[in-house]
């Protein structure tokens, strides 16, 4: 007679090899039954079963035969990333970016839109419902539903998605950010800091894919800082983890006021740095300065493998890059390697994607 313990281990068995084959069939293209029974080290009828289970779940199908083959082609399959989809968004105080992907990971559509860093919270939210609703229905409702939403914003953001502080986005403190994405496509909604998601998504494909001790740095209109070790996000008990404003470092200066004193926007002192315009080069170099100044307090802590510098100072290239480096070289005793943004300043709405899609994984697709 079984028992109730053998029940649940046949589930949990069964849930185990599903979970192999779905890995196996998104680490690759079409692969035949005795190919993902391989890869899945499972047998090739434990396999059947599994992929039967995936096929009735919409997570699997079966690809036409390759043509000009001798003989019966076998049967392949492959993983349906169409099946669902999940939105990242970008709300910030002058733009707005959704971003919508398939359960790869992969964007298939983009809205943007342009904000005033004064609009007030509820105009701010209309727009940001705006540009993920674009997104959501230029895919299509036959492309299948979407899974999961997530948010970056700036400001310290507690775990359960709500905004605790924020001092550049007008009415955005107390806000329930997560609650209000999950809201408007009745689906799982999440919410994080702006800097963290982007470190999120510089260890995900950009320029961290090959470090696990991680000092993101968000530079320009919008700044902050994001951590990851161990291949983890950190942000401590509250969120405030690399919320280093209002630390008084000696030296650090706001670089809003650095581009106000030489009466010239970001874009204009780079250029003109470019064109070796001395002004300009002293300019970029008393912003390289902070840069590096906010870095090092995080880099003497935890001493990362990389700083990464994304937001929209990255524009500034090489030139600044080297500045910042030699200034941590005077205030670390071993600098870490220094990179830019690979996705600028479309890093943040790419590391919501990658949120949602970890819920997704998580509690949709068993992995």
């Amino acid at each position: 007679m079984r028992t109730l313990g053998d029940t649940h281990d046949t589930a949990l068995l069964r849930r185990l090899n599903t979970r192999a084959i779905l890995l196996a069939l998104r680490q690759s293209g079409p692969q035949t039954l005795t190919q993902l029974a391989r890869a899945a080290g499972l047998s090739r009828q434990t396999a059947e079963a599994a992929l039967s289970d995936l096929t009735e779940r919409g997570l699997a199908r079966e690809v036409a035969p390759t043509e000009g083959r001798a003989g019966r082609p076998a049967r392949r399959f492959t993983f349906r990333a169409e099946a669902g989809h999940v939105l990242g968004l970008d709300v910030g105080p002058r733009r707005i970016l959704a971003m919508l992907a398939d359960l790869n990971g992969d964007v298939i559509e983009e809205r943007r839109l342009d904000a005033d860093e004064h609009t007030p919270a509820a105009e701010r939210l209309v727009l940001a419902e705006r540009a993920a609703t674009a997104c959501v229905e230029a895919a299509g409702s036959a492309r299948g539903g979407l899974w999961a939403a997530a948010a970056g914003t700036s400001g310290v953001v507690d775990r359960s998605g709500r905004v605790s502080v924020s001092t550049i986005v007008p009415g955005w403190t107390g806000l329930d950010l997560a609650g209000q994405v999950g809201r408007w496509f009745g689906c799982p909604g999440f919410a994080a800091n702006d800097a963290n998601l982007a470190a999120v998504a510089e260890h995900w494909r950009g320029s961290a894919r090959h470090v696990d001790d991680l000092v993101y740095v968000l530079a320009g209109y919008r700044s902050g800082h994001g951590l990851l070790l161990d291949g983890r996000l950190r942000t401590g008990r509250t969120g405030s983890a690399g919320e280093l404003g209002g630390l008084p470092l000696s030296g650090w200066e706001d670089s809003s006021v650095v581009l106000a004193e030489a009466g010239r926007d970001a874009a204009e002192i780079f250029e003109a740095a470019r064109e070796g315009d001395e002004q300009a080069l002293a300019v970029v170099d008393r912003l390289a300065h902070g840069i590096a100044r906010g870095a090092s307090a995080l880099v003497l802590v935890v001493d990362p493998e990389l700083v990464v510098v994304g937001g929209g100072f990255s524009r500034g290239g090489e030139s600044l890059l080297a500045r910042i480096r030699a200034h941590l070289a005077e205030m670390c005793l071993n600098p870490p390697e220094v990179t830019l943004s690979t996705f600028g300043e479309e890093s943040i709405a790419l590391g919501a994607v990658r949120m949602a899609l970890d819920h997704v994984e998580r509690e949709r697709l068993g992995l």
